[in-house]
């Protein structure tokens, strides 16, 4: 979720790859992009070169760097701004509460919240575009109506809509206050030891790969981050835990979890769609492997959500089921580690 605690959303990336020519001059990268990349600003492309971006045969170089014959020259600008008229589509939605002010919507798994970079179709703001008119956006978010918060593509759950700019305000303040109630179910690696605990990390973009959230010890590095979680069952080789989010960081509860020794389920962004427990004979492996199939995505549902009605103040509650992949995951482990 963002500066203000609202949408930190990752900034998305324009990649290019560039090889030189074999008979390629001596030439400082900055005047050698500018080139070859006529839309982008030579400040802009300064910038990239010293938060590297910008690297010449896998490496990181200063904007004095002089571009080589044959040097690959790989670049991630940040997406040039496009059209923010957000195309409605009829794509039905799991509306679990409605009223003049507000809805609340469960996301199924696959389905990115916003468009975005590969993702312009097909999303929950071009359904809400079409089954709502005239939805709030907020400032320096154009092109998200009714968005306060998000969730990942492949995680599926609760979200808050706002209708209306006096509910857009009053959800965004809660947001920034803290004040909202996120409750997530996780099937992790391992079980955690002690049953419960509070990661308190910074988080920020991993400088290797920028899809990526990692942990920063520095705290002027990153953005502040807080996940409380607790074991809800013990099953032997991963554990079904409950997380609360203080913060909503870019995959908080990915990046936490890896951090603390327990990679979420089939989390293949960060490395949870291996076996990292257990023995991999073959039985076991194969039991495994049916399960990443059943569940192609990461093990994480937004299952429940708390706050206060912006308009009437009044509190209200949501919870929701464990979609069937999840449930299935689940089941079968519970009977695997009970008969083996």
């Amino acid at each position: 979720m963002e500066e203000n605690e609202l949408i930190d959303d990752d900034e998305l990336y324009e990649h290019h790859r560039i090889v030189a020519d074999p008979k390629q001059q001596l030439l400082r990268i900055d005047k050698f992009l500018m080139d070859r990349l006529p839309n982008v600003t030579r400040n802009k492309l300064q910038a990239a070169i010293k938060d590297g971006f910008v690297k010449v045969n896998e490496l990181e170089v200063k904007p004095n760097y002089k571009v080589r014959p044959e040097d690959i020259i790989t670049i991630a600008l940040p997406e040039p701004p496009r059209e923010t008229e957000v195309i409605p589509q009829d794509i039905p939605l799991n509306i679990v509460y409605e009223d003049k002010d507000l809805l609340v919507v469960n996301k199924e798994a696959g389905m990115v919240v916003h468009p975005a970079y590969q993702n312009w179709e097909g999303t929950l703001v071009n359904a809400l575009s079409y089954h709502f008119q005239n939805l709030p956006e907020m400032e320096g978010n154009e092109g998200r109506p009714g968005l306060v918060h998000r969730i990942d593509k492949d995680t599926s759950g609760l979200l808050v809509i706002a209708k209306t700019e006096q509910a857009m305000n009053g959800l965004a303040k809660q947001f920034y206050d803290h004040s909202i109630e996120r409750t997530y179910y996780a099937l992790v690696w391992g079980v955690p030891e002690p049953d419960h605990g509070t990661v308190n990390i910074n988080l920020g973009r991993s400088l290797k790969d920028r899809r990526i959230t990692v942990p920063y010890e520095d705290e002027t590095i990153g953005k502040h981050a807080i996940t409380h979680y607790k074991l809800l069952e013990d099953l032997r080789y991963v554990g079904l835990i409950q997380c609360n989010l203080e913060t909503g960081r870019t995959h908080q509860i990915r990046a936490h979890m890896k951090h603390i020794g327990h990679t979420l389920f089939n989390d293949s962004t960060y490395g949870g769609d291996k076996i990292l427990k257990g023995t991999p004979f073959s039985k076991y492996k194969s039991f495994v492997e049916n399960c990443f199939k059943i569940l192609p995505r990461q093990a994480l549902h937004a299952k429940s959500l708390g706050f206060v009605h912006p308009i009437t103040k009044e509190y209200m509650q949501f919870d929701s089921e464990l979609p069937a992949d999840f449930s299935e995951v689940l089941e079968k482990w519970r009977h695997y580690v009970q008969y083996t």
